[in-house]
């Protein structure tokens, strides 16, 4: 056996190079990861596409990885949160609301909508003023996103909101849209509706003018629809998306080559109330007691012109959406849990769980130009919705909600929505 001789000298030198490793930058601990991985889940993409038993991964507020059999790299010392069994689909995005125009209470409204789950939602022409496009530029923890079409445009209709522009020529039509396009709305909104012929409406030259120079400055339109005429001419003058369907009577075929002509429109139907007698026990604890009790009196009455309304409005919808149509999921109002309803409606009107909620998600946030949210992908922002059970099955689960996370932090639901 050889012995290892060393003197006094290199024992000294061994120690010092031992003292100087433990000193250097390769021994320091790693910071502790800022990482979540949420495990286990069924995700629902929000482009159609499902994984199950998923890995999401989430980080500085958005998703840094998703996938499933070990797809989905889950950083050292990551927190790990145990969804088996659970759900977990995008926040919703409501293409189509009517909000309050107070900052407080604005604020309040979208808060409300994170915590049932909607993560973004777009004003349509009632916006009077600058507050709109502050709130839009702002992130607010547990709020919504804020998008804004700025003030609409309509023919004058003393007697309602005057919110919009009223204008009465093309050239009055034009300079409403260029002061939008300086504000650099979302989208132009424009009301084509004679309200049961009280008022004038927009002309198709006036509004063919409104579309036009909304082109002219890369906006686009949505319109405010009741008839199947002025769905008509709006598609023959180029307009982007609908904000209701048409409502007086069953689309036509020759309706429904105009729509395949255009593979761009969007529709966003609206469906109107059912007017039949409908269960609201989801809602309790989520509003106040009286308000819940308001709303139990509402949904116990049965209105056989709403129901025959429903029906022309959801055969419609079936038909376009069965042509390809592209629809995106709109509440109008301002009731914050209304996209769970209309989620339902739109599945009773003939759609499939799975393609409304592409609607409510996908389609949505590509209506709002919101590249970064809508779906459940690396890179885009963390809102999303942790379920009890599958929607895919029974689209009412939406409402049985676990959890909701804004950008990546957990929205406070203990207290409740506050009522409105």
């Amino acid at each position: 056996m050889r012995r290892l001789i060393t003197s006094p000298g290199s024992v000294v030198t061994i120690l010092a190079l031992l003292a100087a490793v433990a000193c250097s930058g390769g021994s320091e601990e790693a910071p502790p990861s800022t990482a979540v991985a949420f495990e286990g889940a069924r995700a629902i993409v929000g482009d159609g596409r499902v994984l199950e038993g998923a890995t999401i991964v989430v980080d500085g507020g958005r998703f840094t990885a998703v996938g499933t059999g070990g797809e989905a790299t889950v950083p050292e010392g990551a927190e790990r949160v145990d969804l088996t069994g659970r759900t977990v689909m995008p926040a919703i995005v409501d293409t189509h609301v009517h909000l309050n125009t107070t900052r407080e209470e604005l604020l309040e409204d979208l808060r409300q909508r994170a915590y049932w789950g909607v993560g973004a939602a777009m004003s349509l022409g009632s916006d009077p003023d600058e507050l709109a496009f502050e709130i839009r530029a702002q992130e607010i923890p547990g709020a919504a996103r804020y998008r804004t079409a700025g003030r609409g445009i309509t023919r004058p209709e003393p007697g309602r909101t005057e919110v919009p522009y009223w204008i009465n020529t093309e050239d009055e039509a034009r300079q409403a849209v260029q002061e939008l396009a300086g504000q650099q709305v979302d989208i132009v909104k424009i009301w084509v509706d004679d309200r049961n012929g009280q008022y004038d409406k927009l002309t198709p030259e006036l509004y063919g003018a409104v579309i036009d120079e909304a082109h002219a400055n890369d906006l686009r339109v949505t319109a405010h629809i009741f008839s199947l005429e002025d769905a008509k001419g709006l598609l023959r003058a180029g307009i982007d998306a609908f904000a209701h369907g048409v409502r007086d009577r069953d689309i036509d075929d020759e309706f429904v080559a105009m729509v395949d002509e255009h593979p761009a429109l969007v529709l966003v139907p609206n469906l109107p109330g059912r007017g039949v007698p409908t269960d609201v026990s989801w809602l309790e604890g989520g509003v106040s007691a009286e308000q819940f009790a308001q709303l139990q009196k509402q949904a116990a009455s049965e209105n056989p012109a709403a129901q025959e309304a429903f029906g022309i409005q959801a055969r419609n919808l079936a038909r376009m959406a069965g042509e390809g149509v592209i629809v995106a999921l709109g509440s109008d109002g301002n009731t914050p849990w209304a996209p769970h309803q209309e989620m339902e409606d739109m599945v009773i009107a003939g759609m499939s769980p799975a393609d409304v909620l592409v609607a409510a998600t996908g389609h949505g946030a590509e209506l709002l130009r919101l590249d970064e949210a809508g779906t459940i992908e690396a890179g885009k922002s963390a809102d999303f919705i942790v379920l009890e059970a599958n929607p895919l099955d029974d689209i009412t689960s939406t409402r049985r909600i676990v959890s909701v996370y804004m950008r990546g932090d957990e929205v406070d639901r203990s207290a409740g929505a506050a009522a409105e």
